[in-house]
């Protein structure tokens, strides 16, 4: 040990920008993920990112580094629908390598500084290379220091420029003649399927009223360093032998008129990147980590499944927040750390070889799944990574409205479970030309499924109450939350006494023919409920009464009775089960209507233990519902299986085809892929709410927390407050409440 940190302390010394670290911050350094070897491929890989670029960094074998670059907004044009693809692969070969047996080698992810170390020494030469994405622009820094000159080789590799594995409709990617001193490659959409897909789901004559978001979008990067001169198109090698070479690689997605307006615009924001100085952007780099681990955390200890539970938990948020503020959603079904694709799901040949863009069930959101990414982020304080989700569906509205009064010829928008970026459904679900005449999408999964549209308002709400932003209720919920809401208004037929027949729909995807669904139910009662509370000033007198009117019309839960007991049923009127969903318990989650503390607690209980499908893994979310519920064993029963297990709901093809990936927070794929953000989310979901849930202004603390698990933490709750504290052997410790008025709502509750 202490040979390895004399080669550390060395060849820091010969780059002291590192030792400028703003500040030590919330302590991180033991969740830091270390690697004493190299890894076999890219299942070995460590992800890094600043919240819209992002990487998978490994070090083979042979000693190269190695690392795919993934970008937010990097969409193909379609065929059949748009896929969020990769930029490309970089690999970096030193004259002696990184890696040979026997020697010493180590690998770190340092969360506290944002950045990954290497530490090598191969013949007595020491090595130590800090990757990192600068926080607040878009440029990959990859710092080496070596203690003996040597050369370098970094070459951009490219499967799409040789046209292999062209995913999306993707073309193949042009790598620019060299200059001598740099590599640049783009690829470009000369097609887009967004007229089409207007088209064929009956909206052709709207096409020349929107911007098409996919044609001319182009995406690559640029790769320069000091002392780096041109080998060829895709490759720099050092000039002359170096101890120090920093490598940049500048990255830029846009819709531009032509390819050489696309450079120009890299060309500058390269200047301006570079016109910082590396020590500053450094600083200004670590301190934007510091802030982010100070904002929230949930440090748990205890026993081994604690302590495995809290490495989760961190290195999840660091996950999310490597790829949450970019100008899209986190994609649900790998984020931007998907990997070569090899898959043997529906119609892919068993152990079939995908391509490095491959990610299963493609670009589309589905709401279903994304949600889950973002409930947590109100408990952490991360608000700017909801950013991204609220906007996106904010700016679907035009189109949707549109959608609207053209297929049903009234006000109001729904969104569809599974969308394009502009609103619409995606080309498998919906049908096209002549496939699909109707207005309603040919998926029996998804025909009637519109009701993400009421849990995104009340995340909306949540967020409202978080923040206290007035300026977002204008700009943002009302716009979102009224429509939705109207359209139920206006769309549905109400029965002989007055209330609103939600007919024909479907209990999730689970229950395909239903009437009065409960989620839509408990979703209206919520939202209209929350919508009242806003404060007058922010709404229209107009609005209240109308939402004020609706609320009285919408139905009951639907509560099925035997003896003494009283339970949620799926829907008032329901059949057809095709999926494993529980429905009846959305008024648990995302809906708080039966929880602790409320009248209705006792019914979310017998709903639970009544529930259909008992199971954990991937988007199933019995772990955060049993923490609403306060059912501490159960809970941490299905959260401690969700950490420790790979894989929870794939088979043995599932295993054998699909080697584990080598960072501990990358699970899947589950129902979806690697890594799966819905597994991973709901693991911070139910840590948050077994420690903490809130109801209004009441705050409970500790209503589903294990006694022989102690947590350091510090969460967000509504009005601007954060809750802060330790708890050991069931004991709360040094709580501090802030604002300190809010103390008073805080209700501690008795660990079990």
């Amino acid at each position: 040990m202490t040979k390895k940190l004399s080669i550390i302390a060395s060849l820091v010394c010969l780059h002291p920008l590192y030792t400028l670290l703003a500040g030590e911050g919330h302590a991180m350094d033991k969740f830091n993920v270390v690697w004493t070897s190299p890894s076999k491929d890219y299942n070995g890989s460590m992800p890094i990112g600043n919240g819209d670029l992002a990487a998978n960094v490994w070090v083979e074998p042979t000693g190269d580094l190695i690392f795919y670059l993934s970008k937010s907004d990097a969409w193909t044009g379609g065929g059949p629908d748009p896929e969020l693809v990769k930029l490309g692969r970089v690999r970096v070969r030193l004259e002696k390598p990184l890696f040979q047996e026997g020697v010493e080698f180590r690998q770190e992810l340092d969360l506290k500084t944002g950045s990954i170390t290497i530490d090598a020494s191969v013949a007595g030469q020491k090595r130590f290379i800090r990757f990192w994405i600068d926080a607040n622009r878009p440029v990959v820094h990859v710092d080496i220091q070596s203690s003996a000159p040597c050369t370098a080789e970094i070459a951009l590799e490219s499967w799409r420029a040789e046209g292999k594995w062209l995913q999306g409709g993707a073309q193949k990617d042009v790598i620019l003649p060299s200059d001598g001193q740099t590599v640049r490659w783009y690829q470009r959409n000369v097609h887009s399927i967004f007229a089409d897909s207007l088209k064929f789901q009956h909206l052709g004559e709207l096409v020349d009223q929107f911007t098409d978001p996919l044609m001319n979008r182009t995406f690559g990067g640029l790769i320069s360093g000091v002392g780096l001169k041109s080998k060829d198109d895709k490759t720099l090698v050092t000039s002359a032998p170096t101890r120090s070479l920093h490598v940049r690689i500048h990255a830029l997605t846009e819709q531009t008129k032509t390819p050489e307006d696309w450079l120009t615009h890299l060309e500058q924001q390269r200047q301006s990147v570079e016109a910082v100085p590396v020590e500053t952007a450094w600083l200004a780099h670590v301190k934007w980590w510091r802030v982010f681990w100070d904002r929230s955390y949930i440090d748990v200890s205890g026993t081994a499944n604690a302590e495995a539970t809290g490495l989760a938990y961190q290195l999840q948020r660091w996950v999310q927040a490597c790829a949450g503020r970019g100008n899209y959603p986190i994609k649900f079904n790998g984020s931007l750390f998907t990997v070569d694709g090899m898959d043997n799901y529906q119609n892919v040949p068993e152990g079939a070889y995908c391509g490095p863009d491959h990610r299963r069930w493609g670009g589309p959101y589905w709401f279903q799944n994304t949600r889950l990414i973002y409930w947590p982020m109100l408990y952490s304080g991360d608000y700017d990574q909801m950013a991204p989700l609220f906007s996106m569906y904010r700016n679907m509205l035009p189109l949707l409205k549109e959608r609207t009064r053209r297929y049903f010829g009234h006000d109001g928008v729904f969104f569809s479970e599974t969308t394009q970026m502009w609103g619409l459904n995606r080309k498998q679900d919906f049908g096209m030309g002549k496939d699909n005449p109707d207005v309603y999408s040919k998926c029996p999964y998804t025909r009637y499924y519109w009701d993400g549209g009421l849990e995104l308002s009340t995340m909306l709400l949540a967020y409202y109450l978080n923040t206290g932003e007035e300026a977002f209720v204008k700009e943002t919920l009302l716009p979102i939350a009224d429509q939705v809401v109207l359209f139920y208004d206006q769309h549905y037929k109400r029965m002989p006494e007055g209330k609103l027949h939600i007919s024909p729909a479907q209990a999730l995807e689970t229950w395909h023919a239903a009437e009065d669904p409960l989620p839509v139910v408990a979703g209206l009662r919520t939202v209209l409920g929350g919508l009242l509370q806003l404060p007058e000033p922010l709404t229209t007198a107009e609005q209240r009464a109308r939402w004020q009117r609706l609320l009285g019309e919408v139905k009951e839960l639907p509560i099925a009775e035997e003896a003494d007991k009283k339970w949620l049923k799926p829907a008032h009127v329901y059949s057809d089960r095709k999926n494993c969903e529980n429905p009846e318990l959305y008024a648990v989650f995302p809906y708080p209507i039966c929880g602790v503390g409320k009248p209705e607690f006792e019914i979310g209980l017998e709903t639970y233990a009544r529930r259909g499908n008992k199971r954990t893994g991937g988007w199933q979310q019995d772990s955060i519902q049993a923490a609403l519920l306060g059912l501490t064993d159960q809970a941490k029963v299905y959260l401690v299986q969700a950490v420790t297990t790979e894989n929870l709901m794939g088979g043995a093809n599932e295993k054998k085809n699909r080697p584990d990936s080598r960072f501990p927070a990358f699970w899947g794929p589950n129902f979806d892929w690697i890594p799966d953000q819905c597994q991973a989310s709901v693991i911070l979901n139910t840590l948050q709410y077994m420690l903490m849930q809130v109801d209004g202004k009441k705050i409970y603390l500790l209503p589903a927390w294990p006694k022989d698990w102690n947590v350091d933490f510090k969460l967000h709750a509504p009005y601007q407050t954060t809750v802060q504290g330790r708890v050991v052997n069931g004991q709360v410790m040094d709580l501090k409440v802030t604002p300190e008025s809010r103390r008073k709502d805080l209700i501690v509750m008795k660990v079990q």
